[in-house]
């Protein structure tokens, strides 16, 4: 019988819209460290435009409803790519636009008419998450130095419950290396991509080992089905 804590820690909801509060996320507890956004106005004219009628989740912070509403330009309620980018890039820490079609990937509803533009219900969760995220690589980032390092990287998936073997932390490290595993470190937004992708794929692996046995059987169309999302984003 395999390790129940190798396939980490789940919340419900997942990915979707339907993620409940941070205080029942399962990553340890970690408060919401995610910086508010700058402010962006007075009541009823972010950014220099009226308020859109879009439903916010029970609870959800002014400051994060702000960044939505100034990210969202052309005020459909819901914003592209580019405009979780900046939204999440002006927030705190310039997030690449892989890493940002991944969580729109991990994030958005499968059944929603656009999967690739964010609602406010998604946009939240994602902010949320990214909190607890950041909590995790701020506490594992020892020597204050805005990375980690693969030794930092393994303590910090075991956090989360995934025991990552040393041969796939290399191949997570050599990927934001230019290749080279020895002496890399990955700044935030690696980090939350490589996680991202080791608790993506791990749920999609259990979802086939229904014996939690650590090992399952894949058709080769069901496998190519499971990994490309996560690798082109």
């Amino acid at each position: 019988m395999a390790d129940y804590n190798r396939y980490g820690h789940t919340y419900a909801g997942g990915y979707t819209s339907h993620a409940p509060p941070p205080s029942s996320y399962g990553y340890g507890g970690y408060p919401s460290a995610y910086p508010p956004p700058p402010s962006q106005g007075t009541p009823g004219g972010f950014g220099g435009y009226g308020f859109v009628p879009v439903a916010f989740p029970p609870g959800t912070h002014p400051d994060v409803e702000r960044a939505f509403r100034a990210a969202d330009r052309d005020c459909s309620g819901a914003i592209d790519e580019h405009e979780l980018q900046g939204a999440l890039s002006t927030a705190y820490h310039r997030f690449s636009i892989r890493t940002v079609r991944l969580l729109i990937f991990l994030f958005n509803d499968p059944a929603a008419s656009s999967p690739s533009r964010m609602g406010p219900a998604q946009f939240v969760s994602l902010w949320n998450c990214l909190g607890q995220w950041r909590g995790i690589f701020d506490r594992y980032d020892r020597d204050r130095s805005g990375k980690i390092d693969s030794r930092e990287l393994t303590e910090a998936l075991r956090s989360l419950g995934y025991a990552v073997p040393p041969s796939v932390i290399e191949l997570l490290i050599a990927n934001y290396n230019n290749g080279v595993p020895s002496n890399g470190a990955l700044d935030f937004d690696n980090f939350v991509e490589c996680g991202m992708i080791v608790k993506g794929l791990t749920e999609k692996f259990k979802e086939k080992d229904t014996r939690y046995s650590g090992s399952a059987t894949l058709t080769y169309d069901g496998f190519l089905s499971m990994v490309i999302p996560f690798i082109v984003p």
